[in-house]
Parts: structure tokens; sequence; C-alpha cells
């Protein structure tokens, strides 16, 4: 017996320390197939990287072999893609991250400098983010306090959320820059560059996770023990800290990848105000496929993605502490939908979207026949754009392309959340190295293995889409794991089969689901922005965010032109967050 426990003993000393240790050997693997990805891409896409960067250099020389034998030797692309990777990989270590393809100069001093402007702006952004988030709960913390915890329609945080960053920064340029004269319209440097790209990133992140936290918070204020509390006489402020520290477990992860995607997908938001950034600097180097400066960017952004990361995981199991150990977390009890009409909204809204699709579906979405920037008028309803198109043609033949692309993104993205969620442990690396990935930078790699084309934009959008839902869905499962009723379901002898149908699912499958219909515009966005590229589709698709992209250079002029499809786009989202509303358990 004694030799059977001191050989036993052990191994159940080491399964938690395992445990512990899959989570960090999911980023490092996740991180590792990614740079390896990165650094094969352009002996993957089948192009010559020695031609791409004599083009990159002087567009007029002529690629005699000789050209190119000469910039190979000088860049080492004679040895192979395997042996490269890993020369820059040894060098690394040394602290050396090469020398630009496209310069000639060393790589790693101007992406660390463009980190930390990225950083900076990303606690800007942050900051208003939190003020909008803060702003946006007032309602259900003032129900759920009053002892009627019910759901907000969340419009206001749809429509935040439904502003592109990139429209949103022209608008801020146009009204406080070239207009009011308040301040800088680009540049870097002092604090009154930080302003107006800090409300153009913090406001669309203050809309999502101002609708998460309102959602939690509802759920937070329906437990029993908050009833409990108001018996014994515990004050306002006190419960109300409560509910807040009870629902962040579950949001924390939500918060970091929200923090993850002000950093890496600032990248338009850099692009319009000229800010010398990270985002922007990766994107440069992805379009010269300079290399080395692609590799380092994007390292950087995956290294800034697993610290957040485990930042808040680590944040989040310090919050649970001892509650989750001992299998004590409190069931959340979702309140139905209440109201009198309850389908009054989504009612609206569908009606609108009908009229519009209605008004425009028999005109002509690609033929220029009036005149440029054309005013609105009886014959012309919403005006031209800056080419002479029917924008209400446009506009209506846009909203069935733009809305089944995003309907189906979404769709195969809360299958994947939800499946790969399931996973807490294994899916850390993933997530986060993902969530880090902006679809500019995925669409880039797609269409140079596949070329541009609406499906190569889906795939890539899809790829880096399922993060939030999947670590929403990871966050859900550790709490109802931790719950007493599923804790002691083996020693009920209820097996996994059952465990996940009964428990696991029901759980995640309301919030993950609205969480879901909650990025529908952001989706739609990405989708279009990756077509403006010339990643997906091309112009003269009638696109809602391509139309938005072709009519932010004539904002000032001809308002019109971006004025309908941002409002096309905001009533999509809040039809996609008050349908979700609906359905609660």
């Amino acid at each position: 017996m004694s030799t059977s426990s001191v050989g036993v003993t052990p191994s159940f000393a080491l399964m938690p320390m395992l445990r512990a240790l899959v989570p960090t050997l999911s980023r490092l693997i996740t991180l590792a197939g990614v740079v390896v990805l990165v650094g094969l891409l352009p002996w993957l896409s089948g192009r010559d990287p020695a031609l791409s960067i004599l083009r990159a250099r002087a567009g007029d020389q002529n690629p005699t072999p000789e050209a190119l034998d000469s910039i190979r030797a000088q860049l080492g692309l004679d040895m192979g893609p395997w042996e490269k990777l890993g020369h820059w990989l040894s060098n690394l270590l040394h602290g050396d991250a090469g020398v630009s393809w496209i310069s000639g100069g060393p790589v790693l001093p101007g992406m660390l400098e463009a980190t930390g402007v990225s950083l900076t702006l990303m606690l800007a952004a942050l900051l208003v983010a939190l003020v909008t988030t803060a702003a946006l709960c007032v309602t259900a913390v003032r129900r759920g306090l009053s002892g009627e915890p019910a759901p907000t329609s969340g419009a206001l945080g749809a429509t935040l959320t439904a502003l592109p960053e990139f429209l949103l920064a022209a608008i801020l340029l146009v009204i406080f820059a070239a207009g009011l004269n308040w301040l800088p319209p680009y540049g870097w440097g002092e604090i009154r560059h930080l302003v107006l790209p800090a409300l153009a990133l913090g406001l669309p992140a203050g809309g999502l996770l101002g609708r998460l936290f309102s959602d939690g918070l509802t759920a937070g204020f329906s437990e029993r023990w908050v009833a409990t509390w108001h018996v014994a006489g515990f004050g306002r402020r006190r419960i109300a800290l409560a509910v807040l520290k009870r629902i962040l477990p579950s949001l924390l992860p939500q918060v970091g990848l929200v923090i993850v995607g002000l950093t890496g997908g600032a990248i338009a938001v850099e692009q319009v105000f000229s800010i010398p950034g990270l985002g922007r600097a990766t994107l440069g180097a992805a379009s010269a496929q300079d290399l080395p400066a692609l590799q380092t960017g994007i390292l950087l952004l995956l290294i800034m993605a697993v610290v957040l990361g485990g930042a808040a995981e680590l944040g989040r199991t310090l919050l649970l502490g001892r509650t989750l150990r001992a299998g004590a977390v409190p069931v959340s009890r979702h309140e139905s939908c209440r109201g009198r009409w309850p389908w009054l909204v989504p009612s609206v809204v569908v009606l609108l979207l009908v009229l519009v699709i209605a008004a425009g579906i028999t005109r002509d979405p690609l033929a220029s026949q009036y005149l440029r920037l054309q005013t609105p008028s009886l014959d012309l309803p919403l005006g031209a754009d800056g080419t002479g198109r029917d924008i209400l043609a446009r506009v209506s033949h846009g909203a069935l392309s733009t809305m089944g692309m995003a309907l189906l993104v979404v769709s195969i993205t809360f299958v994947l959340g939800v499946v790969i969620g399931l996973m807490p442990r294994l899916a850390a690396g993933p997530i986060e190295v993902t969530n880090a990935t902006p679809p500019v930078i995925a669409g880039l790699v797609v269409a140079g293995l596949m070329g541009p084309s609406a499906s190569g934009a889906i795939i890539a959008v899809t790829l880096v889409s399922w993060a939030p839902l999947a670590a929403h869905t990871a966050a859900l499962v550790t709490e109802v794991q931790g719950q007493a009723h599923v804790r002691i379901t083996p020693m009920l002898g209820v097996g996994r089969v059952r465990l996940l149908s009964r428990y696991l699912l029901p759980a995640v499958i309301g919030p993950v689901f609205r969480h879901a219909m909650l990025r529908l515009p952001g989706i739609a966005l990405a989708l279009a922005a990756l077509g403006f590229l010339g990643l997906g589709p091309r112009p003269p698709a009638p696109e809602w965010g391509l139309l938005l992209a072709e009519g932010i250079p004539y904002l000032e002029r001809a308002p019109w032109a971006v004025l309908v499809p941002s409002l096309a786009l905001v009533l999509m989202s809040v039809l996609a967050v008050s349908l979700s509303s609906l359905w609660r358990r």
C-alpha cells in the first residue's frame, strides 16, 4: 500500500501544474505557428520576393535575372525559406530583427518606437471607451438597484458600435479640425494630437463594452443574493459594486480582447490622422512585402496580445478566487424581455430597411447618369456620389450582399466561437493571437495565398472574428463549471455529453449569440474595407462599406454621400441587437 501511495501521490500532485501549463503552451505554440506562417508567406504565395522588392525600390527598372540575383544575394533570399526563417529567429534572440528590404535600415528601433505610439493611443482610447461604457450602463444599474432588472434596448450602444472608425475619424476631422479649427488634423507629439484619434477609436469600443456590461449587469442584479442583500439593509453603492465584481470575471476576457483590438485594429485611424503607429507600419510592410518589418510588426502585436490576454485571465482568476475553487459561483437567472411592445424597435427598423430596399431596387446602381455629387431631388431622392451614380440605388442593391455576407460570417464565427470556447485552456493561445491580427492583415495573407476575391475576404474576416466569441464562451464555461450543482454532477453519474447538453451549452448559447449579433455591423465593415483595399469585393460593387469609403473624401461638400450608408449600418446594428435581446432564457 505504501509503495502504491508513493507512486500515485506525485502524479496527482502534478495534475494541477500540468493543467496550469496548458494555456501557456497553447499561447507559445500558436505564436510560433503564426510567426512561421508570416515568415514563409512570400514563398507560399508563389511570387518571387526579389521581384516584389525590385518593383518597390525601382518600379521602372527592368527585372533582369542579374538584378534579381543581386537582390537575392544582398538580402539572403538565396538561403531558401526555412533557412532564412531560422536565420531571422536566431538574430532576433540577440536583439537584431534584421534590416528593411525596402529602406535598408534596421527594423527593430523603428518598430519599437511605433509600438510606443500605438500603446499611447490605446491608453487614451481605452479611457474614452471606459467613460462611454459607464455612461451606457447607468440605466441598467438604476433598474437593478430599484429591484426591477430588465434588459435595455441597447440602441445607443449598437449605434456607437456601428460607426466605422474611419468614418468617425473623418467626421471628427471635418468638424473639429477643418470646421472649428480647435484641434490639429494630423501629426503626433502633443496631447492635442491624441484627442480626435482616441475618440474615433474609443467610442465604438465603448459602445460594444457598454452593451456587454449592460447585459451582464442585468443578469447580475437578477440573482437571488441581490434581493437578500436588499432585505439585509446593505447600501445601494455596496450592492452595485458587488454586482460589478460578480460580472467582471466573465467580461474581463472581452475587455482584454477589446484592448488588443484597439492596438491591432487602429490601422484606419492611424492612416487618417497620419499617426506613426505599429498598425500602420505593419500594413505598410505587408503591402511592400518587407518581410523583416512584417515579421517584427506582427510579432510585437502578438506579444502584446499574449501579455494583455494573460493579464485579463489573471485578473479574472483573482476576482473569482476561492469562489471558483470551492464551486460556489452563483447561478444567473436571466429575465425574459418585458414591456408592452418588445417587438416595436425591430419592427420599425425592418420596415425602414424594407422601404429603402424597395425604393431603390429597380434603379441602376452602376450607371453614371447624373452630375457628379448632384444634390438630392424628387428624381434623385438621395443624391449622386462622386462619379454620378444613384446613391439610393447603390444602398438598396448593396443591402442584400452586405447583410448576406455579414450574416454568413457571423453564423460561422458563432459556431466556431462556441465550439472552440468549450475548451478554455487549449483555446487560450489561439484566441489571444487571433484577436491581435486585424482583418486587413488577415486579408493580405489570404489574398497572398488565394488572390483577391469575395470568398477570400469572407475567409479572412472569419479567421479573425471568432476569437471574441470564443473568449466569451470560455469565460462562461469556466464559471458554470465552478457552480456547486455542476461541480457535483460527476459524483451523480452525469456523463460528459449530458453535462455539455444540459448545463454548459444552455448557459453560453444565449449570451454568446447576443454578442455575435452585436458584432454584425463591424464584420460588415471589415468585409467592405477589404474590398476597398482590393482584397475582396471591388468597386463598383455597391457594398455599404465601399459607399462610405468612396464618399468620405466628399464629406464636407456632399454629406449625403456618407449619411445614408451610415444610417443603414446603424439600422442593421440596432436590428441585430434588438432581435438578439428578445431571445433570452
